[in-house]
């Protein structure tokens, strides 16, 4: 998926038109204004880092991809915001994030984890649990099944040109976030299913227990 998303580049943008209506139901619940470090798994070209941080002049944010053609976007995208702001490398396929235990009042990642396959999903909730601080929130966003006839019409047609070939749709299916989520491990603060022009996104809002 690196060479998709390095080949893709500020093409991402173009998907707004479904994914905002999603992202402004993040941004409402996410808390931001308490929150003095954000992370992001997956900046793709900071157009969503940009949009938190031009309302948050305090807070300190740290961004990362797998994609070199995302993280110049990014870099160019967030560099009004001097220091505060960092977009760093990952290596493809690992979900680990070099950045401290207990760091970050959230860690966002918007239609990321559509990506990754099931264990390695898994295993993002789990990180989550060690980067965040207690009563620290998770934030995230992903392509979903739909609640009505033609979104579940749309997203079964997505989810099987991802079997047959998983590049005719960048690699990303619709899953279903609140199953990751263990009632022990975390509060569920919002779960919701937002559809714009019939494509499903799940928003999901956790806070990590104490």
């Amino acid at each position: 998926m690196k060479r998709f998303y390095d080949h893709f580049g500020a093409g991402q943008d173009r998907q707004a038109f479904y994914e905002d209506p999603a992202l402004d139901d993040l941004v409402a619940h996410a808390a931001l204004a308490e929150a003095r470090v954000i992370t992001e798994f997956g900046c793709g070209t900071g157009r969503l880092a940009r949009r938190i941080l031009t309302g948050l002049p305090d807070a300190a944010y740290i961004g990362f991809d797998v994609s070199t053609t995302m993280l110049t976007l990014a870099r160019r995208s967030l560099a009004s915001c001097g220091s505060r702001a960092a977009v760093l490398q990952l290596e493809p396929g690992t979900v680990q994030l070099p950045i401290a235990d207990r760091s970050s009042d959230r860690l966002i990642s918007a239609y990321v984890l559509d990506l990754l396959p099931v264990a390695d999903i898994g295993a993002f909730f789990e990180e989550a649990r060690r980067v965040l601080k207690p009563g620290g929130r998770l934030c995230l966003v992903s392509l979903t099944t739909g609640t009505t006839l033609v979104p579940r019409l749309v997203a079964g047609v997505w989810s099987l040109l991802y079997r047959l070939r998983p590049q005719l749709v960048g690699g990303c299916r619709p899953i279903r976030l609140g199953a990751y989520c263990a009632p022990a491990h975390w509060d569920l603060l919002h779960l919701r299913t937002v559809v714009t022009w019939a494509i499903s996104s799940e928003v999901l809002v956790a806070r990590l227990r104490t």
